[in-house]
C-alpha cells in the first residue's frame, strides 16, 4: 500500500492557465525531503474495474527534490479588532453581547476578550466548563474569576454581559435568558473583585470567539466559542445588566455618546471577511476562518427568510472550532506554466521512503484551463471544480449513520480516510457537520484536499475516466473549469463547438447556468455525460479565488438542514436551495434531472421508440434495435449510482426525443425528497416508473443541441472491454456528430416574430 499522507499539500490557485504561476504550500511531519515531479492525469481512478492510474510526467523546471517541514492548521473562527488606545486605556468598563451557544461540552469557551493566553493577561467574557458565562481578569498578581455558576441552554438565545469598577476593584457578571418560558430561564448573576487600576498588556487586539495565545496574535488559543454573536458593546462605564442590554437593543447608538467604546454590527458588510463600528472610535474588525455569516440574531422575528430583505435581524456570526478559510501556509515551490503545456488535470508528484521504509507517493492537484479566447480545440471538457470542492474531504461515509445500509455493502477505508478521521482541521466537505452539529457552507480550495487527486476516492477520479476515454478515442479537446466559466461567463464557452460535462456537475452558480443557456441557444452543442447535475444552488466567492458557499434549504438529499431563516447566501445574498425551488430546474436547461439514487447495483439501458426515429440514427450507429445498452461497469451497468429523467412538468423541451432508459433498479432505487410529498410504500424503483435514467437528445435555437444520459455510472463503462463497448460507441457517434457543424435536420425551426 502506498503511504499517501506523508506530506500534504495544496496549490494556490488551484487553476493556473499558460504562462501563469503556481505555488505549492507542502507539509510533511515525518520527511525533511521529497522527490518532485509535475505529472499530467489521464486517469486518477484505482478501481481494477477501470483503466486503472494514468499519469503522463511533465518535466518542469522544479523537478527535483524539495525540502520539507511541519506547517501546521490552526482550525477555529474568530473576528479581530486591532489595538487601540481607547482599549488599553480602559479602566472601568461594562461588555456584553447576545450569544446562542451550540456545544456547552467544548467547555472553557471566550466570547469577547482583550487577553494573552501566554502571560494571562487582560479580561475575557465567556463560558466556563460548566456552560456558565463567566468574567476573567488577568493582572500581575494573579486571575480574578466571577461565575454565574449556572449553565446556559444550547441553542437557546441569552444576553451575556459583565461589569469592572476600576475604582472598587468589583466585577460583576450575568446572563438573561431571552425566553424564559417551559424551563428554559437560565438567568444569573455573579460577582467577584480584582485589584483596582489595572494596568492593561498592551498591543493585544480585541477578539470575539477567541482569545490570543500572545501578543503578536499569530495564533488563537484553544478556548473557541462555538455559537452565534450578536450585537457586541463595550462602554468605558459601569452598566447595570439592563442599560448595557438596552445598548445592544438599539441597532444605531446615540450619537456623541461619550461611554461608548464599540458597537458592532454584524450585519454590515455580510459578504465580506470586515465588520463596522457604529461607535465614533470606528474599531473595524476582521473575520478568520470563515464563519459563518448572514444568520438570524436574537432579534429575529421570522417575518422574512431571507437577509438582505431584513439584514438588521441577520446581525449574528456563527463561530465554530474547526473553522478554516485558508491554511496560510509558506510557499515551497512556484511553477510557471510552460506555454506548450496543454490544459488538463494535473498535479503534484511527490515520492519518496518513509521512515518505515514504505514507499510515498503523494499528489497535490491543480488545474491547467485553456485561455479564454484561445482554444486550442472544438470540444471542451469541463472540470466540476465547484463539486469538487462541495466534496472536498468529506467524512459522510463514516459520519453518517446508515451508509453501508444506503450502499448494502461494508465500508472499504483507506489511509486517507484514516487520516482525515485523525486530521479533522483539514476541514470537511459542505455534506458534513461542524463539531457543533451546524452545516459547513463553505468550502475553500486553500488546504489539501485528499479526495481530489489520484488514488483518492470521489467525482473528481470519476471524471478521469471520462478524460482518460476522450484521450483513448484521441478526440482533440481543452480542459476548463467551471469556476472559470463562472468568472468569464459564455465567452468562454463560445469558441467550443461543443462541451462536455463530467459524471456529476451537482453544483451550480446562476453566472454558470446564464453562460451555458446562452451557449446552447447561440448554437453551442452540450453534452451532459452524467446524473444530478445542475442541482444546487452555489456561488463563488466574489473576492476569493477557489471557494464556494451552499446552504442547504428544506428539500433536495441533504446530510443536514440549515437553520430556519439562514437559507441566503452570505457571500453574495442570492437565495440557495435547489435550482429547482428557484426556478430553474436542470429539465430546462439540459431535459433531464435528478429524480432517484440507486447505490446498490447499476442496470442497462434499453431502446425506447424514439431511438427509431431517422434524426437519432446517429446516435445507435453500430447499435442493434433491441440491442441491451451497458450491462456492464459500475456496480454492474451503465445505469446508475445518481439517476436523472425526462419530465415536461418541470421543462423538459417539446421537441426532445427520449431515446433510451435505464429502469430496473429496484427496491435500491430511491426517490429524492422533492419528487414526491407524502411518504409511501411504493417510492422504491421496484414500484416507481419514475425512478429511471433517461437518454434524451433535442435540438436548441440556431443550430444547437443537447444529449444526456442520464446517469452519473455512465462513464465509469466507457473502458470495459478496452473501450470496446456500446457505451463508447454512443459516446463516440454522439461527439463525433455535435462537432460537426452541419445542422440537424427534421425538427421545427424556431418561430420568428416580426
Amino acid at each position: 500500500m502506498l503511504n499517501t499522507v506523508a506530506v500534504i499539500g495544496y496549490a494556490s490557485p488551484l487553476e493556473a492557465t499558460s504562462g501563469s504561476t503556481v505555488e505549492f504550500k507542502l507539509s510533511s511531519e515525518t520527511l525533511r525531503s521529497a522527490r518532485v515531479e509535475v505529472v499530467k492525469i489521464r486517469c486518477g481512478d484505482p478501481d481494477p474495474a477501470g483503466p486503472g492510474v494514468k499519469l503522463q510526467a511533465m518535466p518542469s523546471a522544479i523537478d527535483g527534490d524539495v525540502g520539507l517541514t511541519h506547517q501546521p492548521i490552526h482550525p477555529g473562527s474568530c473576528g479581530l479588532v486591532d489595538d487601540a488606545p481607547v482599549l488599553r486605556n480602559l479602566q472601568s468598563f461594562s461588555v456584553g453581547c447576545w450569544i446562542w451557544p451550540t456545544l456547552l461540552a467544548a467547555g472553557e469557551q471566550t466570547v469577547i476578550a482583550r487577553w494573552r493566553a501566554d502571560t494571562e493577561e487582560g479580561w475575557r467574557l465567556g463560558l466556563d466548563a460548566q456552560g456558565g458565562v463567566a468574567f476573567t481578569i488577568g493582572t500581575t498578581s494573579g486571575v480574578h474569576s466571577a461565575s454565574t455558576g449556572r449553565s446556559l441552554m444550547e441553542r437557546e438565545w441569552a444576553f451575556v454581559g459583565a461589569s469592572f469598577d476600576a475604582l472598587t476593584g468589583e466585577m460583576r457578571v450575568f446572563q438573561h435568558s431571552l425566553d424564559r418560558s417551559g424551563g428554559r430561564d437560565c438567568s444569573g448573576l455573579g460577582a467577584g473583585s480584582a485589584p483596582r487600576q489595572v494596568a492593561w498588556p498592551r498591543s493585544i487586539a480585541l477578539s470575539f470567539a477567541a482569545h490570543l495565545r500572545d501578543a503578536g496574535a499569530e495564533r488563537l488559543g484553544a478556548a473557541h466559542f462555538n455559537g452565534k454573536i450578536d450585537r457586541p458593546r463595550l462602554h468605558a462605564a459601569v452598566l447595570g445588566a439592563d442599560a448595557l442590554k438596552a445598548s445592544a437593543a438599539a441597532l444605531r447608538p446615540e450619537r456623541g455618546n461619550p461611554d461608548l467604546v464599540g458597537a458592532w454590527d454584524f450585519s454590515d458588510a455580510i459578504g465580506s471577511d470586515g465588520f463596522c463600528d457604529h461607535a465614533a472610535h470606528g474599531l473595524r474588525g476582521t473575520l478568520r476562518n470563515a464563519p459563518t455569516r448572514a444568520v438570524t440574531g436574537s432579534n429575529w422575528n421570522a417575518r422574512t427568510l431571507h437577509w438582505t430583505e431584513v439584514p438588521d435581524e441577520y446581525g449574528a456570526i456563527h463561530f465554530h472550532d474547526d473553522d478554516i478559510d485558508d491554511c496560510d501556509w509558506s510557499t515551497c515551490l512556484s511553477l510557471q506554466i510552460p506555454e506548450e503545456w496543454s490544459s488538463g488535470f494535473y498535479a503534484l508528484r511527490l515520492t519518496a521512503i518513509d521512515v518505515g521504509g514504505q514507499r510515498v507517493e503523494s499528489h497535490v492537484p491543480f488545474f491547467v484551463g485553456a485561455q479564454a479566447g484561445r482554444p486550442s480545440a472544438r470540444l471542451a471538457f469541463v472540470a466540476s471544480t465547484a463539486t469538487f470542492l462541495a466534496y472536498s474531504n468529506s467524512a459522510i461515509r463514516l459520519d453518517l449513520q446508515p451508509t453501508e445500509a444506503m450502499l448494502e455493502q461494508l465500508l472499504v477505508l483507506g489511509l486517507d480516510d484514516a487520516y482525515l478521521q485523525e486530521h479533522r482541521e483539514l476541514g470537511l466537505s459542505t455534506y458534513d457537520t461542524h463539531s457543533d452539529g451546524s452545516g459547513w457552507c463553505y468550502a475553500s480550495a486553500k488546504r489539501p484536499i485528499l479526495n481530489m487527486r489520484p488514488y483518492g476516492g470521489g467525482y473528481y477520479q470519476m471524471d478521469t475516466r471520462i478524460i482518460d476515454w476522450l484521450d483513448q478515442t484521441r478526440i482533440p479537446y481543452d480542459v476548463i473549469t467551471d469556476e472559470a466559466i463562472h468568472r468569464h461567463g459564455a465567452q468562454l464557452l463560445a469558441g467550443y463547438g461543443c462541451v462536455v460535462t463530467g459524471c456529476h456537475p451537482e453544483y451550480y452558480t446562476q453566472q454558470m447556468l446564464d453562460a451555458f443557456e446562452t451557449y446552447q441557444n447561440n448554437g453551442g452543442r452540450h453534452v451532459y455525460l452524467g446524473g444530478n447535475g445542475f442541482y444546487w444552488r452555489t456561488a463563488f466567492h466574489p473576492a476569493k479565488t477557489g471557494c464556494i458557499e451552499i446552504r442547504r434549504g428544506l428539500t433536495g438529499t441533504r446530510t443536514w438542514e440549515g437553520e430556519p431563516g439562514e437559507n441566503g447566501l452570505s457571500t453574495t445574498g442570492e437565495p440557495s436551495g435547489l435550482w429547482r425551488s428557484n426556478g430553474r430546474p436542470p429539465q430546462r436547461l439540459v431535459g433531464v434531472g435528478f429524480d432517484a439514487q440507486v447505490f446498490d447495483r447499476g442496470c442497462a439501458y434499453r431502446r425506447l421508440p424514439d431511438s427509431q426515429d431517422e434524426r437519432a440514427a446517429f446516435i445507435f450507429e453500430g447499435i442493434g434495435r433491441e440491442e441491451v445498452i451497458g450491462d456492464f461497469g459500475l456496480r454492474g451497468g451503465a445505469g446508475g449510482h445518481e439517476i436523472d429523467r425526462v419530465d415536461a412538468r418541470l421543462g423538459s423541451p417539446p421537441n426532445l426525443l427520449h431515446v433510451a432508459t435505464a429502469d430496473a433498479f429496484g427496491s435500491g432505487g430511491l426517490a429524492s425528497p422533492e419528487e414526491f410529498g407524502v411518504s409511501h410504500r411504493g417510492l422504491g424503483g421496484d414500484q416507481n416508473a419514475q425512478i429511471r435514467a433517461d437518454m434524451t437528445f433535442f435540438p436548441t435555437s440556431h443550430g444547437g443541441a443537447v444529449f444526456t444520459t442520464g446517469s452519473i455510472a455512465w462513464g465509469m463503462a466507457l473502458s470495459h472491454k478496452d473501450y470496446d463497448n456500446n457505451v463508447s460507441r454512443i459516446t463516440g457517434n454522439v461527439l463525433r456528430r455535435f462537432l460537426d457543424p452541419s445542422p440537424f435536420e427534421g425538427f421545427e425551426p424556431a418561430s420568428e416574430v416580426a
